[in-house]
């Protein structure tokens, strides 16, 4: 007997196969041998059907895979366009800060010069005539209260205006060099000059903390950003003891921790 086959994508072929048997009634075996290789080619042209269906879809994959990456790609050009926009804004940003920055300069070198005008008129002043001068001019006041000097010069250090940060600075120290903060003054002038690569007058000015303040609360900062600086300078041996001295002085202090690491990635014992 012959086993039913199912061809559902040629229904027509198949009718046309079985119209002779249900018209004759009977048939010889070369018949079914026909039918037999009929079949087989039917079921040959289903599979190549079948293959060119699963090659469809397979490029239906990949048109969507590639719509996925064009778009992709086109939301990372939007993106960068963005980032260009807010590079743009930063930049004019800067501008106008370093505008801003070179008026105050200008305008404290304006006021510095104008006090040293007056300083050498008041030293000729009283050098032609002895002693002190009688003037109807009031006595100059300070340009500022301490607070709001050292605030202002702070913040000039925290946006980055180094030189007026150590304007700022200097001009504190000398208006009022007692303070409680003419120590925090003077370290922060050192740290205005290592910020700009000028090691050595930070090295300098680091010094001086040490032999002015002896009592100050950025001695152990002085000592660590004073090791630093010797180690930018290519003096490696004077940097490393400068970091020992810390770690042995202020063992305690995150200074102290500060300078481990640092030994730690010169390969050297921090004792």
């Amino acid at each position: 007997m012959i086993e039913p086959v199912t061809i559902v994508k040629e229904p027509r072929l198949f009718a046309s196969l079985l119209l002779p048997l249900l018209l004759g009634a009977c048939v010889s075996s070369s018949d079914i041998d026909e039918l037999h290789t009929q079949l087989s080619d039917i079921q040959r042209q289903v599979l190549v059907l079948q293959k060119q269906t699963s090659s469809k879809e397979e490029v239906g994959d990949l048109q969507q895979q590639i719509s996925a990456h064009t778009e992709s790609l086109l939301k990372s050009e939007a993106d960068v366009q963005v980032a260009l926009q807010n590079l743009s804004m930063q930049i004019d940003q800067l501008e106008a800060n370093l505008e801003d920055t070179n008026y105050r300069l200008s305008q404290l070198s304006q006021q510095i010069a104008a006090t040293n005008q007056e300083l050498k008129s008041v030293r000729t002043t009283l050098g032609a005539t002895g002693g002190p001068a009688e003037t109807s001019q009031p006595p100059m006041t300070p340009p500022s209260d301490p607070q709001s000097l050292y605030q202002t010069a702070y913040n000039d250090y925290l946006r980055g205006n180094y030189d007026l940060a150590i304007l700022g600075f200097r001009q504190y120290l000398e208006t009022f060099p007692d303070t409680e903060l003419a120590d925090n003054a003077a370290y922060w002038i050192g740290e205005s000059f290592f910020s700009q690569a000028k090691y050595q007058q930070a090295i300098r000015e680091f010094d001086s903390i040490l032999r002015r303040y002896p009592r100050s609360d950025k001695l152990a900062s002085a000592l660590l950003k004073k090791g630093y600086a010797y180690l930018e300078l290519g003096e490696t041996e004077q940097g490393i003891l400068q970091l020992q001295h810390v770690i042995r002085e202020y063992p305690r202090t995150d200074e102290a921790n500060l300078a481990r690491q640092r030994l730690a990635a010169l390969g050297v014992d921090s004792g």
